[in-house]
């Protein structure tokens, strides 16, 4: 029997209220990136500049490996790009939702949107085959505005901490991500359950062979393009 859902407002109180379960996530990760920026030698006000714009963990967290490293600004920016070029295949999937709105009020829905935000968004979709603007703005500023602050006070906290490696707070990240995984597979249909643990075996299979010929950064990028376009059109 399949489960009956009851249709939510699409209001912004609401999408603060569906954004709520996400916080935990948002604040564990903000405060380990915020540790691991200062023992990487920025400073408070750069962390809070760096969540304010570039507003993606695992881009900040690959930007303090390379600013240690010593990269050129070039090589951040590049590797920053394609890092986040998933956050274009994000806003396509639910773009179609929000061609009533303007052209600036869709950058914004695409701007804010992360991981955890389109995961929510993709549910009430699910559930709903619907998204309202204003329940989209609530969801991107609620998760947003915490991000930034769990990234200042985990810098600010971090001056206390100066060995982040040895507490796992570099592993937060990944740790995140499986764990949202895990939820997302428990929450769906025995037959979609299939279907996805089959599209993460040929993730697995196309990024392993994809690292013989290219960077892992470059590898990651192409087989999320590849599996995507499998898993869309086996939809």
């Amino acid at each position: 029997m399949e489960t009956q859902y009851i249709a939510t407002p699409n209001t912004f109180r609401q999408g603060i209220k569906d954004c709520l379960p996400t916080l935990l996530g948002y604040v564990s990760i903000g405060l380990a990136f915020g540790v691991v920026a200062t023992t990487s030698n920025l400073s408070i006000l750069e962390i809070f500049l760096l969540s304010l714009l570039v507003y993606a963990g695992s881009a900040q967290f690959i930007f303090c490996g390379l600013y240690m490293a010593g990269a050129p600004v070039t090589v951040i920016i590049l590797t920053t790009f394609i890092v986040n070029l998933r956050h274009l295949l994000m806003a396509l999937t639910v773009a179609p939702y929000f061609t009533k709105y303007s052209s600036l009020r869709n950058i914004g829905f695409g701007t804010l949107l992360t991981d955890e935000t389109f995961g929510v968004a993709v549910t009430k979709i699910a559930q709903e085959n619907r998204l309202g603007g204003n329940w989209m703005d609530g969801l991107n500023i609620t998760a947003y505005s915490t991000w930034v602050i769990a990234c200042t006070v985990g810098g600010l906290i971090g001056k206390w901490m100066p060995d982040a490696e040895s507490w796992g707070l570099d592993y937060a990240l990944a740790a995140m991500f499986i764990a949202l995984l895990i939820l997302s597979l428990a929450s769906s249909p025995r037959h979609q359950i299939m279907r996805y643990l089959k599209l993460i075996g040929i993730m697995g299979l196309t990024l392993y062979c994809l690292l013989y010929f290219m960077p892992g950064h470059l590898a990651v990028l192409i087989a999320t393009l590849i599996v995507a376009t499998i898993g869309v059109m086996t939809e």
